[in-house]
């Protein structure tokens, strides 16, 4: 595909949207490069709990799927909501700006989040995806007991 072809940031945004509403894992993940940087503004010491394992750095395509697969089984699907407010374009970043909504499954416990999310879009697709949320409305709603 010639470079003139490619869908401007701003379209791989808005569609990488879409499909994370869809659910589709494998379908999301397409719009990453093979090798991305996808950073999570938590604690490192964090990364990686038993009770939010999806909470990690990744790097690839793959990691990207397996990353909405964990996302997905560790939430109710009935209790999810996203906001997405505003989404702000600059050449290839783009800056989606939000509240999500969910439900942890081991716990019940509803949460909602602020959420930014820095993308970077090269050649059509994914090559930075990181994440600031309200890390600890999320910890809380995953918490043996709530404090």
């Amino acid at each position: 595909m010639s470079k003139a072809a490619l869908p401007n940031s701003r379209t791989v945004v808005e569609e990488l949207l879409r499909r994370i509403g869809e659910g589709d894992a494998d379908r999301i993940a397409e719009l990453y490069a093979e090798q991305c940087d996808w950073k999570l503004d938590w604690p490192e010491a964090e990364h990686g709990r038993t009770a939010t394992p999806w909470i990690r750095h990744r790097s690839t395509r793959a990691d990207a799927a397996a990353h909405y697969r964990e996302l997905a089984e560790y939430h109710v699907p009935e209790y999810v909501a996203t906001k997405v407010e505003r989404i702000l374009v600059d050449g290839s970043d783009a800056i989606v700006l939000g509240e999500i909504r969910q439900t942890a499954r081991p716990t019940g416990r509803a949460y909602q989040a602020r959420f930014a999310l820095h993308l970077t879009v090269e050649d059509g697709l994914v090559t930075r995806h990181h994440v600031y949320e309200d890390s600890l409305a999320v910890a809380r709603a995953f918490e043996a007991e709530n404090r």
